[in-house]
């Protein structure tokens, strides 16, 4: 494939300690667009040195952002990678050597690193992901996990063939237990947002709870990840019960 038929897209928000390393792990020639929500530190400086077309808009959420920037899209591709995402050499290589013809998108194999290690179970380690998109054959999607109207989660979909690409895109999002429970926080509370509250739900997700993380931790595997992966299980499961209960703390407050 012509990399100067592909864009890189990544949307960011104050991603200064991450650009560098996100951009230079892209395959080289492909034009890069950065939608950017009013960052206030380096983050447009690092995308333009990087040669990027920086886009800036006010955040409306996921799914909005995504489709904006699909929408200034002009070559035929698109590569959508998070700013705290980065491209191994194999995955590179597999989207330089990747043929228009054979597909209308492909996915790409994402490993979610966790504390410092990447994560080989939980549904954590090799997650395929639809990232490489042929612009006039896909639409967005938003998939929240706990249910509900949230525009979270969000996947592209297209009803055309989908190939897998060989390598890795290396997911850096969790440094620490504290950038975990800050995520966990803030997108339990978007998820919260987009739910009316119902005890019953609530009530059943938490009932649910235990089971849902011993499967993961069996049957996903999350047990090849030691304490980490134990933890990833438990909050996982616990995801949807936490919304549930932030919904019903919202209805009570309004």
């Amino acid at each position: 494939m012509d990399p100067a038929r592909i864009t890189a897209v990544v949307l960011t928000k104050d991603e200064a300690a991450n650009m560098e390393s996100c951009l230079a792990s892209l395959p080289q020639g492909v034009r890069i667009l950065v939608l950017d929500a009013e960052s206030t530190d380096q983050t447009r400086a690092i995308a333009e040195r990087h040669g990027a077309l920086v886009e800036v808009r006010p955040w409306q959420g996921f799914v909005a952002a995504r489709r904006a920037a699909l929408a200034l899209v002009q070559t035929p591709w698109a590569l959508f990678v998070d700013a705290d995402e980065r491209l191994d050499a194999r995955l590179r290589d597999a989207i330089l050597a990747a043929s228009e013809s054979a597909a209308d998108g492909y996915e790409v194999l994402r490993t979610t690193e966790f504390c410092g290690r990447p994560m080989r179970g939980a549904g954590w380690g090799a997650e395929p992901l639809l990232r490489l998109l042929r612009c006039d054959r896909v639409r967005l999607q938003a998939h929240p996990a706990a249910g509900g109207a949230a525009e979270l989660h969000e996947r592209w979909i297209t009803p055309g063939p989908v190939a897998r690409l060989q390598g890795t895109l290396e997911h850096r999002s969790y440094p620490t237990l504290a950038d975990y429970r800050r995520k966990f926080r803030r997108y339990t509370e978007i998820e919260a947002a987009g739910m009316g509250p119902s005890p019953a739900r609530a009530l059943g997700a938490l009932a649910l709870a235990a089971p849902r993380a011993l499967w993961l931790y069996t049957g996903r595997g999350g047990w090849r990840d030691g304490w980490r992966g134990a933890y990833v299980c438990a909050m996982s499961a616990l995801y949807p019960g936490v919304v549930q209960l932030k919904a019903l703390r919202r209805g009570a407050g309004a």
